[in-house]
């Protein structure tokens, strides 16, 4: 009988790691993500909301609140993250995380106060929608306010972030139909900019003056934190023929109205 052990402990050492291997593919992504691996957890639920739900730049949330599994799946998923997981990550999926985070938990907070005509109705004189707590993250329900600056803007020096995250207004940069990734976050963060500047309602360079969205106003100091001037940086983003004409002068610039009206594909 001895002889055959080694053969036996094959076998059953085997068969021990195929039903590990079947138990962790049967698992759900918030069981998956508990489970100690450091893996970032699968995008593809919330990527499967924004293909089917977003249009024009614009959201169907009565579509979107009829049927919000992929939402939830994926903000689920997001909140079985321990903090010791996402520290081990590099800081390209620390961010794409954060982002995505962000954006489908605005997007959980529209649809559970649907309908409604701007996300500056949800909430009282004393809690506007930034400050309450809706955010899974972490073993804490935290707010939004908390994801932007206290750990995105406090935590990392990437003033392209602005051009990620969507508050659920149409003044916001348009929501991407894919979630952000860590290996193309640069390219994705860049693009971002690109089309943001390009919407000319928000963003323009005509007869000598730079129109500009307010959040280049709100938030001047991360844009120049890198000693750039304001119309430095957004020069990059710019067409082609409005970066050679803004190279040759010193730019006024000029605020363009912020529009708080949901970004409601239903909208009349």
């Amino acid at each position: 009988m001895l002889c055959f052990a080694p053969a036996l402990f094959r076998r059953l050492s085997v068969a021990i790691a195929a039903t590990f291997v079947a138990a962790m593919a049967a698992m759900s992504p918030a069981r998956a993500a508990s489970a100690g691996t450091n893996t970032v957890p699968s995008t593809d639920s919330f990527a499967g909301v924004l293909t089917k739900h977003l249009t024009n730049n614009l959201v169907r949330y009565a579509a979107l609140k009829a049927d919000s599994r992929g939402l939830d799946e994926f903000l689920d998923s997001a909140a079985a993250v321990s903090r010791k997981q996402f520290d081990a990550w590099p800081q390209s999926d620390q961010i794409a995380f954060l982002i995505n985070v962000y954006n489908a938990a605005t997007l959980k907070l529209v649809t559970d106060n649907y309908p409604v005509k701007s996300i500056k109705k949800i909430g009282g004189w004393f809690s506007t929608p930034w400050k309450q707590e809706v955010v899974r993250l972490f073993g804490k329900t935290i707010t939004l306010d908390e994801v932007e600056h206290g750990m995105l803007r406090a935590g990392y020096t990437e003033p392209r972030i602005h051009f990620a995250l969507v508050c659920a207004a149409k003044g916001c940069p348009p929501l991407r139909t894919e979630p952000f990734t860590g290996a193309k976050l640069d390219e994705q963060l860049t693009d971002q900019g690109r089309r943001f500047l390009a919407q000319a309602e928000k963003n323009r360079f005509e007869n000598g003056i730079l129109y500009l969205s307010p959040i280049f106003q709100w938030f001047s100091g991360d844009f120049t934190a890198s000693k750039l001037t304001v119309a430095e940086f957004v020069g990059p983003f710019l067409s082609a023929d409005q970066r050679k004409a803004l190279g040759k002068t010193d730019p006024k610039i000029r605020f363009t109205e912020y529009d708080w009206s949901l970004n409601d594909a239903s909208a009349k």
